[in-house]
């Protein structure tokens, strides 16, 4: 089970208070610059692979030919992402407009996998992914446009997006998912964690059902940490099929409704974890995520926080510097692997780049 706490030093601690003391409550923090001690060393492009990590669930999903259990594996795929979370509260980098991060997975079948996310807007951030398995018909688009607020002794990050599972195998069925939302708890006092709140939903419309999620916070004297339970239901009579509970960094079990007998549903310990292939740096681009961020990373993983924070400003630095000549000569700025379409949504080019 992952080890989620974390203590603050002091004089770390007086730099949070130095920052909060000029917030109110509800203020957006996508403008507040945070100090480097707080960062997990890598960008928001990178970190939404860890949804990626379990990719024999979602082939096993797309081979399922009953089709109400076809929607339970679905639902197991999706709710086995959100073990890899860092020691205490930590934020990945803000990606900057046109970063993108890329990789593939050599799967134990033979198969492969692949990832890419681009950074396609700053103001509001906006992050584009599409993952795909093509020898299985398996192909994943997503958007996450993330706000975050202070809210006193926390910061909440109101997860907005969504992500499509769909599997072309089966005539295009597809599963739309939204995403919880995200909590820093314990930022003036007490311990600092990571939590999961609120509810999401899996549904898939053209086989009528849904599952119904809630991930609940820890209560100040009750509850438990990373707790979640969830309804998978039948969408035209709201039956309920099945129940899932359990903790979503250890264990989750299913079972049918007013059945005290449960099932192990996912396990953390248990599972087969597919391994990133990325790029050496020297390889990569300048705008793509390892490469850009790689001197603040090395700087944080030597402990050297006024490296990384100078090497962090730089590339903010040039970031609104490239923003304000774009302004200046009237260019408009486009993604280079997503295109906008006429839902407002965006679309992955294909071999566009």
């Amino acid at each position: 089970m992952v080890e989620s706490v974390e203590q603050l030093e002091d004089e770390n601690k007086s730099i949070i208070m130095g920052i909060i003391s000029q917030l109110t409550k509800g203020t957006d923090l996508s403008r507040v610059t945070l100090p480097t001690f707080v960062l997990e060393p890598r960008s928001m492009l990178e970190k939404f692979t860890d949804f990626m990590t379990h990719p024999d669930l979602l082939i096993k999903a797309s081979k399922t030919t009953d089709p109400a259990q076809r929607f339970v594996e679905v639902c197991r795929f999706f709710l086995s992402g959100w073990h890899i979370i860092p020691k205490g509260v930590k934020k990945p980098y803000n990606p900057i407009l046109g970063e993108f991060f890329r990789c593939r997975y050599d799967l134990p079948d033979g198969t492969k996998a692949y990832y890419i996310a681009e950074q396609v807007s700053h103001h509001p951030p906006i992050t584009t992914y599409y993952y795909s398995i093509p020898e299985h018909g398996i192909f994943v688009t997503g958007e996450a446009h993330p706000k975050a607020k202070f809210l006193g002794n926390s910061a909440a990050t109101v997860m907005k997006g969504y992500t499509r599972i769909t599997f072309s195998e089966l005539n295009n069925e597809t599963y739309e998912i939204t995403n919880p939302n995200v909590y820093a708890r314990g930022i003036l006092f007490g311990k600092m964690i990571y939590e999961m709140g609120d509810s999401s939903f899996i549904k898939c419309q053209s086989l009528g059902f849904v599952c119904e999620l809630d991930f609940k916070t820890k209560g100040l004297f009750s509850g438990r940490y990373h707790s979640v339970v969830g309804k998978i239901k039948r969408t035209s009579t709201n039956e309920t099929l099945h129940e899932i509970s359990g903790i979503w960094t250890d264990e989750l079990f299913i079972h049918k409704p007013k059945s005290s007998s449960k099932a192990s549903f996912f396990k953390v310990a248990e599972a087969y974890s597919a391994s990133q292939i990325v790029e050496p740096l020297e390889n990569q681009e300048w705008n793509e995520s390892r490469n850009l961020w790689s001197k603040v990373t090395l700087a944080i993983k030597a402990r050297d926080m006024d490296t990384a924070t100078d090497e962090k400003t730089f590339i903010e630095n040039r970031q609104r510097e490239e923003t304000k000549l774009r302004q200046k000569e009237g260019i408009q700025w486009h993604p280079r692997f997503f295109t906008m379409n006429a839902k407002e949504e965006y679309e992955f080019n294909g071999s566009k780049g």
